[in-house]
């Protein structure tokens, strides 16, 4: 079983979408069977095995093994992998083009390199899967609080500065044998965390 996959067909994005199939996904991240599949989610086997069929179909359930209960044969399955990303790649021309409008400060390119990431690293991964080979990525995740715009500023022309002269170091278009490699760089604010609510106390209830 894969810990991510990344869905771009846009038949198999739709399956995975629908409410009822999402749940089966869910229950399906231990193999079971469509009884018991069934049974977690609150339908009839016979709803179970239709939708089970269809995820079936668009490799988001796969067949762990058959085993005989009497005279019936009963199939455990589960979830292909433990968590789904939707790849823009499912919308097709719909998909949002970075190249279209290259804006360092527009929130809506930032979306559109986001969704390019995901599209082109999805196809990756897939494909070193089938090839049975790793994939060699890199990647940063942090938070840095700044006191004022002009030191987020500061910051945001200090970090291009110190890229362009990393890239300039390595970057070699002579190489035999090399390997262009895609570049990202993010900075946008964070999510405020919910606040904590406060207990209740004896002259408030």
């Amino acid at each position: 079983m894969q810990e991510i996959a990344v869905i771009a067909e846009p038949e198999a994005a739709r399956s995975a979408l629908d409410p009822v199939r999402a749940r089966l996904l869910a229950a399906l991240a231990e193999p079971a069977s469509a009884a018991t599949a069934a049974k977690k989610v609150g339908l009839s086997r016979q709803k179970a095995n239709y939708h089970l069929h269809e995820l079936e179909q668009h490799g988001l359930v796969e067949l762990v093994e058959e085993r005989r209960r009497g005279n019936m044969l009963e199939r455990v399955l589960r979830a292909s992998a433990l968590s789904f990303v939707i790849s823009p790649a499912a919308l097709a021309e719909l998909a949002p083009d970075p190249g279209r409008s290259p804006d360092q400060v527009s929130a809506r390119w930032l979306l559109a390199l986001a969704a390019r990431l995901l599209r082109e690293v999805g196809e990756l991964v897939r494909g070193a899967r089938a090839a049975g080979k790793p994939l060699a990525t890199f990647a940063v995740d942090g938070e840095v609080r700044f006191a004022s715009a002009a030191d987020r500023a500061a910051f945001a022309e200090e970090l291009g500065l110190a890229l362009r002269g990393l890239v300039a170091k390595y970057h070699d278009t002579e190489a035999p044998g090399g390997r262009e490699h895609r570049l990202v760089i993010a900075l946008h604010p964070s999510l405020k965390k919910p606040e904590p609510s406060s207990p209740t106390t004896s002259e408030e209830q």
